[in-house]
């Protein structure tokens, strides 16, 4: 069964407190969105392998640890996934990004594939899906068997506000994927918004309604 990481850092938390601020201006959830995606960045990646190198400083050699050549892809499900990729990219700026684009049909009910543009070599990366609200859990485990399909063999997913109807999809769908949260809240409405949440993050993000 995968792991879930709930973040209690408290820059996290205070931030993700103005983010779910109803009164909170679309700049300025923008930046909140990239910020908490940035901090988040640094636990989603704690287990990247490291390896000992020399490095002279001034002063005499140090030994200093690196990256032991990990290529890393962060991939995020369009729209409002778009809104953590600066984040990202800012802590890890040779990522390559994917993006996987996906719509409900209204008569199936099931997640569809519009759009899917990876990587040539995504099979040989790390992988970390990213979309700020994990709800019914539907789109992230879709997206998750597209990028299976492609190759993807290690593969997180990161999102900031989480429900646990959409954990258990996941668990149930990807028990391989870890998944990683700023907040897990209490339960999805009828119309399957989590609650308390913030709302539907894309219009958030990008100001439409």
């Amino acid at each position: 069964m995968s792991k879930v990481v709930v973040f209690d850092h408290p820059l996290i938390q205070h931030k993700l407190s103005i983010l779910r601020d109803e009164k909170t201006s679309v700049k300025v959830f923008r930046e909140l969105i990239s910020e908490i995606a940035m901090l988040m960045c640094y636990e989603a990646t704690r287990d990247l392998p490291l390896e000992e190198v020399d490095v002279k400083t001034p002063v005499a050699v140090a030994k200093c640890h690196r990256i032991a050549g990990k290529k890393l892809a962060v991939v995020p499900i369009l729209r409002a996934g778009l809104g953590m990729v600066d984040g990202m990219v800012s802590m890890m700026p040779n990522v390559k990004v994917g993006h996987i684009g996906l719509y409900r049909d209204p008569a199936t009910k099931e997640p569809v594939k519009y759009y899917f543009k990876m990587p040539a070599d995504i099979a040989e990366r790390d992988v970390i899906v990213v979309d700020p609200m994990l709800a019914t859990g539907g789109s992230a485990a879709a997206a998750i068997d597209f990028l299976k399909e492609a190759g993807a063999k290690h593969i997180k997913l990161m999102s900031i506000i989480g429900a646990p109807e959409g954990v258990a999809k996941m668990q149930k769908a990807h028990p391989d994927v870890d998944i990683f949260v700023a907040a897990l809240d209490d339960h999805l409405n009828e119309n399957a918004y989590i609650v308390p949440g913030l709302g539907d993050a894309g219009d958030r993000i990008f100001g439409t309604k």
